[in-house]
């Protein structure tokens, strides 16, 4: 029970790591919390910073769920302390807690008041890890949308609940056999759910009409 709770507690820290408010201290000497949408995310450098730092700070929240599932995952050793009820062997529910807990943590930071980002970046390396193909077809979903109407958060809603339409796809129309599946797909909903809840006063400004776009200069 000990190693489990420090497997998910570290996981947790890890994600908590406030990527954007350090990025943005570093680079502009600024707390990103205070500017453009007052979102401590990728997406907020993205706008107030530059392109260039919102990806590279996208790419370090990512790097967050990928070191949870593939890395602080690993120093588990025993079995897990509850029954395991599904498909998966117990590193692999290990595997999806840790990822779970690292989305957890970016959203709701220990580091920052537990105000943090949405958690769509570190869900993106968390769900990369778990079923790759799926999150990849999403990518570029994420890709087509943002491209045509310049909405990151557009973009990250569509991607969050294209996955499990890709699963249920893959699954019963080209017959892919997804390893997991009925346990993986419940999963992903609710995580889908909870890039939603976090992403709720953009939903708002979306159908307002005053959501903010993007662009690929500094502004």
């Amino acid at each position: 029970m000990y190693e489990f709770l420090a497997i998910i507690l570290l996981a947790y820290l890890v994600g908590a790591i406030p990527t954007s408010i350090i990025v943005s201290k570093l680079v502009k000497g600024i707390d990103i919390r205070q500017h453009g949408s007052g979102n401590a995310g990728g997406s907020n450098v993205f706008r107030v910073i530059g392109w260039k730092f919102g990806i590279l700070t996208i790419v370090l929240d990512a790097l967050k769920g990928v070191i949870a599932v593939v890395f602080i995952s690993r120093l588990f050793s025993t079995t897990i302390p509850f029954s395991n009820q599904t498909p998966f062997d117990d590193f692999t529910i290990i595997q999806i807690l840790a990822g779970l807990f690292a989305v957890i943590g970016h959203i709701w930071t220990v580091f920052a008041g537990f105000k943090g980002g949405k958690g769509i970046a570190t869900a993106l390396g968390f769900m990369l890890s778990i079923v790759t193909i799926d999150m990849l077809l999403a990518l570029v979903i994420f890709a087509i949308v943002v491209s045509i109407s310049k909405y990151i958060s557009l973009g990250s809603l569509s991607a969050a609940f294209s996955i499990p339409i890709i699963m249920i796809v893959r699954e019963n129309v080209f017959n892919v056999d997804i390893q997991g599946y009925h346990t993986i797909l419940p999963f992903v909903i609710c995580i889908a759910l909870l890039v939603l809840y976090t992403h709720r006063a953009n939903v708002s400004r979306l159908l307002a009409g005053n959501e903010n776009q993007i662009s690929l200069s500094k502004k």
